[in-house]
């Protein structure tokens, strides 16, 4: 069973592109590098062809891994996102208890998380703690440093 790759708007749009790309521009690229590698001659000593090669594998990867995530794509309505409990597509304020640091968090799903944006997989341990958690709840979250005490001070839609 393949299960359903979680997506906002933005991170469908952002999967599209990279798609695109590989396709036009990556499958090109690589496809001039064998043919500029064969033209060298011996390609039985030929480093820059096994490399070509090597590289073309790991686009034709990406390409059907891509193509795959796209087939299970479900887009969050981010209208029906409440902001009465935490769900995917929310963005939350945290209050981290001990050192009193506010952070903010956008819930994604695991195709879309990017933790240099902010954005947190639902199946993180910071996540999975809040999910369904509304405005006030303490959480606490396991993670390998120790144990991490959330409030929850917000909760409100993405964008």
């Amino acid at each position: 069973m393949e299960k359903d790759v979680m997506l906002t708007i933005d991170g469908l749009k952002k999967l599209e592109q990279k798609l695109d790309h590989l396709k036009s521009v990556r499958r090109r690229e690589v496809a001039e590098r064998i043919k500029q590698a064969i033209e060298f001659g011996d390609i039985s000593e030929n480093s820059e062809y096994e490399d070509a090669k090597n590289e073309q594998a790991f686009i034709e990867g990406d390409i059907l891994t891509l193509e795959k995530m796209l087939r299970n794509a479900k887009v969050i309505d981010e209208g029906e996102v409440g902001t009465d409990i935490v769900a995917l597509g929310s963005t939350v304020k945290l209050k981290d208890l001990e050192f009193d640091d506010e952070l903010e968090y956008t819930i994604v799903g695991s195709a879309e998380a990017d933790p240099t944006e902010l954005k947190i997989s639902n199946e993180s341990p910071v996540g999975q703690a809040i999910i369904g958690q509304k405005v006030g709840s303490v959480v606490e979250v396991n993670v390998p440093a120790g144990m991490l005490k959330y409030e929850i001070m917000e909760i409100r839609r993405h964008h």
